[in-house]
């Protein structure tokens, strides 16, 4: 049964790998007939390149550092505000009525379109690039955790309740491990979504990071940059997800 499994996951993975390959093959091959200019789409030698020399000078490693930085930043005030909010929704669930309409109205404004109020009231530094990724990332974790927390099985609170759990014991002992599934979920989706807002919090004159690095090379007209940069966040995305993953896995599999 287990090597049935192993086999399916290769041919996933080869299927994977394949339509990869096929892209490559498409974009090498219209890049050496000349079908699209150079300045246009640049061919994948010169992507690489260009990837070498900006990983040789430093510039691509400083960038991601100062991006990474950002992003888990935000991420984990993110979490930190989730924590507090479902909390206050449990203990008091009067409270969580207060907040629903402005958190509703938060969801569905882009973060994008924020950017000028955040540089009036919060300047030019790091506190509006981080915001931009706060506001990303803050829904995803937060509705997959009241989701957990409030989809919560009854027969278990009311067990709870039995042996005269308090809500703050019920919250913590029954609701919380039941929800960690859902709770994990939504972190896999923050930090996808925090990847995906790094080019919009480094909008906001920011001197570095990898989003910087794509929109100054676009400046520059240097479209062989600003791919190598796209692939590079591509990487980080699909690494920092699978590590994630990986994670979610270790801890459901010991709960």
């Amino acid at each position: 049964m287990k090597s049935l499994k192993d086999r399916n996951k290769i041919k996933i993975f080869l299927k994977q790998i394949f339509i990869f390959a096929l892209i490559f093959v498409l974009w090498e091959f219209v890049t050496r007939k000349a079908l699209v200019s150079s300045f246009v789409l640049p061919s994948p030698e010169q992507v690489y390149e260009t990837f070498i020399e900006i990983l040789q000078n430093g510039e691509l490693i400083s960038n991601i550092v100062v991006s990474l930085r950002r992003l888990f930043t935000g991420f984990g005030i993110s979490c930190g505000i989730t924590f507090i909010l479902v909390i206050l929704a449990v203990l008091s669930p009067a409270l969580r009525s207060y907040f629903q309409g402005i958190l509703t109205v938060l969801r569905h404004t882009p973060p994008l379109s924020l950017i000028p109020l955040l540089i009036l009231w919060l300047g030019i530094g790091e506190a509006p690039k981080i915001t931009v990724i706060v506001l990303a990332t803050l829904f995803p974790i937060l509705l997959n955790t009241e989701h957990g927390i409030f989809y919560c099985d009854k027969k278990l609170i009311e067990v709870g309740q039995i042996f005269g759990f308090s809500r703050k014991k019920i919250f913590f002992k029954i609701m919380l491990p039941s929800a960690l599934p859902e709770i994990l979920l939504g972190l896999c989706l923050g930090i996808g979504y925090a990847w995906r807002a790094i080019i919009s919090a480094e909008l906001i004159a920011a001197t570095s990071g990898i989003g910087y690095m794509i929109l100054d090379a676009r400046a520059m007209a240097r479209t062989d940059k600003v791919i190598a940069g796209v692939l590079v966040i591509a990487v980080l995305g699909v690494v920092t997800d699978f590590l994630t993953q990986k994670l979610v896995k270790i801890i459901t599999a010991n709960r």
